[in-house]
């Protein structure tokens, strides 16, 4: 099956469409109807795969969420537990089996699918609780890379960045590994891999030692990716730690997107009756689905927040001129012509009205005095001010018990741009975290010690300022209305991550070898060799295209940074870009935060 580039975009169709493929496959083994229990953690990444159309047509007809105690009644043939390969997660399945009524008739079978695969260790627990046996089929289905928009997958496994460097747990790895193989089945073999960090290096060689173990794996489909680019996230800690100033990176920051979706304060969006003073509002929050698919989404999602409200007033007065035009519309054919408009015109009028609220939603929050105060200490550490000493506002935060994330954030925003905090400096924001927060999170800091975070700068040497200066990451002059440069998502400040991109398309990282040196782990270049005749010959200009692989997470912000380096006119380059799991900095810190629980006496 091959894939072309569509519109001067990678066609990710191919990819959901093999995915659908195989869950067809695996349905159709179960004959007869059907009930799915869930891990819920799947249900979101799954529905970007298949419609409930598409398992309905398989004869599912009944979902049940995957939860301890007896199954819900139903008079279906087979019972299918989609889970991940989580020993948590088996105490469960068993617990729902041995409950299952052994009388009754006519008898349930039961089948078992595995995401993203089989665990050996799963199934022995499952053999040694007695159950193992129950399970007509036991498969694994290959969630690899699930495709969120038209140049963007993720893995969606939250714990990838505390396995990879606080567990050594490989297994997120080999994960991106096999999804880059499946990749390269679908859109031919990439000819050059080039990498930064630890993990980098460990999933290019699992890619090679795959090629090298299936030789059948080479196909004959011409290569779509010129380049596959792998970045560590641990080689820059910094970007996810800023707040995110970009229209879709702030939605993302103040009320999280969750595959594509987002749940809103529903007062904002309720429709005004007159006279009627408001009396039923709604209550539950508005659920709003994000991406490219809407046009006027496109087109701001990307913006710096500062330029979304001229674009949206624009939007207005065409929207408002072109519903007036009914009054110009005299023959038969031109009232026709604006009636087949209709649809259209009523879709771009509810998007607007959409957005316009959650703008509004937003600016209450950026127009905040304590936004602006947070926003300014991370400003100054990021362009190297005062990061050497106790910080007066994070101080204050603390001892006015702001939430504990912010502070994190904060105090590991400041370590990073300082390589690290002098001791005293350390034990000082240590000290009064404990004493403020409580001493169950002790495991916490020394969770973000070990990542890097938050560590005593050794060695004496701040090397922050060189890595600044060399790769521009502090731009005094931005425009956030017309950017000239990728500083805008962050009003100021490049994402390091992206500008490590931008260098390796021109003019290469040999410009900045010092630089790489100064960054965690290795960085390397592999090249893998292609059948004749399916070497590349540029047309004149063509762009190429490059796959940038984040290991450990990728913030919106940083997404809106590439995507505005495919956008421009002389750049030569286009981003695809796949992910361990889109993350901010909150969802972030939450994954490495941990609580001692109090003993039980």
């Amino acid at each position: 099956m091959a894939a072309h580039l569509s519109s001067g975009r990678v066609n990710l169709t191919a990819l959901r469409e093999a995915g659908r493929r195989e869950l067809r496959e695996f349905l159709d083994k179960c004959a007869g109807s059907k009930a799915i229990v869930w891990d819920e953690y799947l249900t979101g990444p799954f529905g970007l795969i298949a419609q409930y159309s598409l398992l309905k047509e398989h004869e599912v007809e009944k979902m049940f969420t995957l939860k301890p105690g007896r199954l819900p009644p139903a008079d279906v043939k087979n019972i299918i537990f989609f889970v991940r390969p989580k020993l948590e997660l088996m105490d469960i399945i068993t617990d729902n089996v041995l409950r299952e009524d052994r009388g009754r008739s006519p008898q349930r079978d039961f089948h078992i699918l595995f995401v993203p695969r089989r665990s050996l260790l799963c199934e022995q627990w499952l053999k040694e609780q007695g159950v193992l046996g129950s399970f007509i089929h036991r498969e694994q289905y290959s969630l690899d890379l699930i495709p969120f928009d038209g140049d963007l997958l993720s893995m969606e496994s939250e714990s990838a960045f505390k396995e990879c460097y606080l567990e050594s747990d490989q297994t997120s790895l080999y994960h991106a590994a096999k999804g880059l193989m499946t990749l390269q089945a679908l859109y031919g073999t990439i000819p050059q891999i080039f990498g930064k960090g630890d993990c980098a290096r460990h999933v290019a060689n699992m890619m090679i030692r795959m090629k090298r173990e299936f030789p059948g794996s080479q196909n004959s489909i011409f290569p779509v990716f010129d380049t596959l680019l792998l970045l560590d996230r641990n080689v820059d800690l910094l970007t996810p730690l800023a707040t995110q100033l970009t229209y879709e990176g702030l939605i993302d920051e103040i009320y999280g997107i969750q595959n594509t979706y987002v749940k809103l304060p529903p007062e904002k969006f309720a429709p005004k009756k007159q006279g009627e003073g408001g009396k039923d509002l709604p209550t539950e929050p508005k659920k709003l689905q994000l991406n490219s698919a809407e046009e006027l989404y496109a087109e701001i999602r990307d913006k710096n927040f500062n330029a979304v409200g001229s674009v949206l007033s624009k939007k207005a007065k065409i929207i408002s001129a072109a519903f007036e035009e009914r009054h110009h519309a005299k023959t038969v054919g031109e009232i026709k012509q604006f009636v087949s408009q209709l649809p259209h015109m009523q879709a771009a009028r509810s998007s607007l009205a959409n957005h316009t609220s959650i703008a509004e939603l937003i600016k209450d929050i950026t127009t905040s005095e304590d936004f602006f105060d947070n926003l300014t200490v991370e400003q100054e550490f990021m362009s190297g001010i005062d990061t050497d000493k106790v910080n007066n506002y994070i101080e204050d935060c603390i001892a006015q018990k702001h939430p504990l994330i912010k502070i994190l954030r904060l105090v590991c925003l400041q370590s990073v741009c300082n390589s690290g905090l002098k001791q005293k400096v350390l034990d000082h924001y240590k000290r009064e975290i404990l004493q403020t927060y409580g001493y169950e999170h002790v495991l916490t800091l020394n969770n973000l010690e070990k990542a890097g975070l938050l560590k005593p700068q050794t060695g004496g040497r701040n090397n922050y300022p060189t890595i600044r200066k060399t790769l521009r990451l502090w731009m005094d002059d931005v425009n956030e209305q017309n950017p000239n440069d990728i500083s805008y998502v962050y009003s100021g400040y490049a994402p390091l991550s992206v500008r490590l991109a931008q260098l390796l398309a021109r003019p290469g990282w040999r410009s900045i070898e010092e630089v790489l040196k100064m960054l965690p782990g290795p960085h390397f270049e592999e090249r893998q060799q292609l059948p004749t005749g399916l070497q590349k010959k540029r047309q004149h200009g063509e762009n190429r295209v490059t796959l940038v692989f984040f290991l450990g997470g990728v913030t919106y912000a940083e997404i809106a940074a590439l995507r505005f380096l495919s956008q421009m006119e002389d750049g030569g380059t286009e981003y695809v870009i796949a992910t361990t799991k889109l993350i901010n900095g909150t969802t972030w810190m939450k994954s490495l935060m941990e609580k001692l629980e109090p003993p039980p006496f």
